[in-house]
């Protein structure tokens, strides 16, 4: 007897509710896959390049302090922060606090209410995503998380854990969250016209300055450490620096806050940009010191990749070139010469030159994106439609004053209030560990070491009389 013909019915599920008529499916699935590529960025991009580049003894410390803070921002981010960077505006720099967590929140169609109001009035909507606002939410936190990461580049191998613990929620609501609101939540700088595509001021800039700001309240490593710091792992740093560059295909080609024309140029640009950088620096490390250098290397890549980000998607292609040049050129010359000169830079012990890599090149990108930016691109990025640079147009020079003033308000937000910050917690708990702790590294801070090399089950020990012992491992 032939069997029954097998009937096959579609899985029943409320289509209205669940796929609504304002929802692209292309733009939320490239922003969430946008999004999980930042997160990638720092967890374990980051994570794995410091734990690389630092001395052997530092390597879990370093590495802890990234994983810590990727996870400390969401909690302060879905219960306030979230809203005071993109929310309703409190004061012209500042959104309202307020909780991201309910469904009737993180269902409805993604809204940034802010951005919609030019000069008090209210305007046609120009930033309203076609996915849901958990998509926003997500994205939005992936940034803030690795904003205070690379921050963390600038005191490793000696900031206390504890006050670690304490600065990245301090940090994220009082100086993060300002930028944020100022330059895309529809803040002050917003709705003067300031240009950063992805985050050259938000992220960067704030980032190396406040990293700089911290790495000088806590004061310098050990002098040993200062004057012998040889990366335990180049392989290992080489992997979290790949991570990094391909991550940030997501970084700026998430920030159209849709899968179109402009997010495939910010892309190209992106890697263009990277590239260009990372060869020029190579060229002068070669030309100066005879050798290209791997960590100068990584060190073109990110400031190419820094410099680009304030207008991946507002620039031409020859334009990316120019900017790789500059940013192979400009914080080369002031990480290997003027920090050399100047006493503050000497005197200021920033441990992977963050104040470089990221305040001198973001600061850079957004001064370049202010003479670079296209009329016609910027006509695409819906937050910043009637700008362009000083090359296109009668008023582009004033653009490219309105970025160097936009600069100038990150940088002393974040001077004073990281300062703040750190003087509060002085108080509460040290800033950095004791001369035992920093002598010891690892294990005094965790209890554990990132290597057992001294021998099978073995690891490393300082004595307090400073003599290396070998302990055995607790783990079989």
């Amino acid at each position: 007897m032939e069997a029954p013909a097998v009937v096959v019915l579609p899985v029943a599920y409320n289509t209205s509710a669940a796929v609504p008529d304002w929802l692209n499916k292309g733009d939320n699935a490239w922003q969430m896959v946008s999004a999980a590529l930042v997160g990638m960025q720092a967890m374990p991009g980051l994570t794995i390049l410091y734990a690389g580049l630092v001395k052997k003894k530092w390597a879990l410390n370093s590495a802890f302090m990234a994983l810590y803070a990727f996870a400390a921002v969401m909690p302060c981010w879905v219960l306030w922060a979230y809203k005071m960077s993109f929310g309703n505006r409190l004061i012209p720099f500042l959104g309202k606090p307020g909780l991201a967590v309910s469904q009737d929140y993180l269902i409805p169609q993604a809204f940034l209410p802010s951005t919609h109001y030019v000069d008090g009035k209210l305007e046609t909507p120009a930033l309203q995503p076609l996915y849901p606002m958990a998509t926003m939410v997500f994205f939005q936190f992936a940034f803030a998380a690795v904003t205070v990461i690379l921050l963390a580049g600038s005191v490793l191998a000696r900031m206390s854990i504890r006050a670690w613990m304490v600065f990245v929620p301090l940090w994220i609501t009082f100086c993060y969250s300002i930028g944020a609101f100022s330059v895309w939540g529809g803040g002050f700088l917003f709705q003067w016209g300031v240009m950063d595509y992805s985050g050259g001021y938000v992220v960067h800039l704030a980032s190396g300055t406040a990293g700089f700001t911290a790495a000088y309240w806590v004061g310098p490593r050990l002098r040993e450490d200062r004057e012998e710091f040889p990366p335990n792992n180049l392989l290992l740093a080489l992997a979290g620096a790949g991570i990094l560059w391909m991550g940030w295909t997501g970084f700026n080609g998430g920030d159209p806050f849709a899968a179109n024309v402009d997010s495939s140029l910010a892309v190209l640009n992106t890697h263009i940009c990277a590239a260009t950088s990372l060869l020029v620096w190579t060229c002068w490390d070669v030309l100066f010191f005879k050798k290209p250098s791997v960590i100068g290397a990584i060190n073109g890549m990110i400031t190419g990749l820094v410099c680009i980000t304030p207008g991946a998607g507002l620039v031409q292609g020859w334009a990316a070139i120019v900017m790789g040049i500059a940013s192979g050129t400009v914080p080369w010359y002031t990480m290997m010469v003027l920090s050399r000169k100047l006493p503050l830079l000497q005197k200021v012990d920033d441990t992977l030159g963050v104040l470089h890599t990221h305040a001198v090149a973001g600061t850079l990108g957004g001064a370049l994106t202010g003479l670079f930016a296209h009329r016609d691109l910027s006509s695409l990025f819906l937050a910043v439609p009637n700008s362009n640079g000083a090359f296109y147009g009668r008023k582009g020079g004033v653009q490219f004053l309105k970025q160097l003033a936009g600069a100038a308000f990150i940088i002393g937000w974040n001077v004073v209030v990281t300062s703040i910050i750190l003087v509060v917690i002085r108080v509460v708990t040290p800033l950095r560990m004791s001369e035992e702790e920093l002598r010891i590294g690892d294990d005094a801070a965790h209890g554990e070491e990132a290597y057992s090399l001294a021998g099978q089950g073995q690891r490393e020990r300082f004595s307090h009389n400073g003599r290396i012992q070998l302990v055995e491992s607790q783990i079989p």
